[in-house]
C-alpha cells in the first residue's frame, strides 16, 4: 500500500508539473482563438490549427520537460506545419542526447517525415547517415521520400546497405518511383528480414505500375 501511495503521489506531482509548464503555452493559444486544455487535446481536436504553429515553434526550445516537449513535437507533426517547423525540429533532434531521449528523437523524426522538404535535404542527409542516432534514423529515411532533388535517390540507394534503415529507404524509393534504384531494390528480395523483403516487393510493384502508366501515356501520344 505504501508503494502504491508513493506511486500515486509521484504521478500526481508529474501531472501538476505538466499542467504548470503547459499553462503559458495554452494561454497564448487561447489568445489566438485556440482554447484547449492541453497540447494533446489540440493535436487530437481535428482542427487545422495553423495559428498554433508559430507559438509551438517558439516554445519548443524553451521546454526542458521531455513529456511536454514530445507533446509539442507531436502537435507539430502535421502538414500545415510544413516547412516552417523543419529547421526547429532538426535543431531539437540534434540537441536530444542520452537514452531517455530515444522516444523524443523518434517523435521528432516522425514529425520530420511530415514537414521536411528539399530545403533541409543537407541536414536530413547528415543525420540519417549518422548511426549514433539509432532507431530515430528510420523516420528520417521516410522524410527523404518527400524530396525531389537529384541527390535524394542516390542517398536512399546508399541507405539500402544500412540494415537499420534499409526497409524505410525502400518505402521512400517506392514513393519516389525511383527506376534508377531497381537493381539495388532487387538485391533486397533475398534480405534475411521478412519485412524488408516485403518492402522490396512493394517498391518494385510501384516501379512496375509507374512504368506501365508511363508507357500507356507514351502510346497515347504516338496515336494522336
Amino acid at each position: 500500500m505504501a508503494k502504491h501511495a508513493e506511486k500515486e503521489r509521484r504521478r500526481d506531482a508529474q501531472k501538476e508539473e505538466f499542467a504548470n509548464l503547459s499553462a503559458p503555452i495554452l494561454s497564448e493559444l487561447t489568445a489566438v482563438g485556440l482554447n484547449y486544455s492541453s497540447t494533446e487535446e489540440l493535436r487530437h481536436s481535428g482542427e487545422r490549427y495553423e495559428k498554433a504553429v508559430p507559438i509551438l515553434i517558439n516554445w519548443l526550445p524553451l521546454i526542458k520537460n521531455q513529456r511536454l516537449k514530445e507533446s509539442i513535437v507531436r502537435a507539430l507533426s502535421v502538414p500545415w506545419a510544413k516547412p516552417v517547423a523543419a529547421l526547429p525540429l532538426i535543431a531539437e533532434f540534434k540537441n536530444a542526447v542520452g537514452l531517455t531521449s530515444d522516444s523524443l528523437k523518434w517523435a521528432i523524426g516522425n514529425a520530420l517525415s511530415i514537414v521536411a522538404d528539399d530545403n533541409v535535404f543537407n541536414e536530413i542527409a547528415e543525420l540519417v547517415k549518422d548511426k549514433r542516432h539509432g532507431k530515430a534514423r528510420e523516420m528520417l529515411a521516410i522524410a527523404l521520400g518527400n524530396m525531389k532533388g537529384p541527390r535524394t535517390v542516390d542517398l536512399l540507394i546508399e541507405l539500402l546497405s544500412d540494415d537499420q534503415v534499409a526497409g524505410h529507404a525502400l518505402m521512400s524509393l517506392g514513393k519516389l518511383k525511383a527506376q534508377k534504384a531497381r537493381p539495388n531494390i532487387e538485391l533486397l528480395l533475398n534480405h534475411p528480414k521478412p519485412w524488408v523483403r516485403k518492402e522490396a516487393k512493394r517498391a518494385l510493384a510501384k516501379l512496375d505500375k509507374f512504368s506501365i502508366r508511363r508507357r500507356g501515356k507514351a502510346e497515347q501520344v504516338r496515336n494522336i
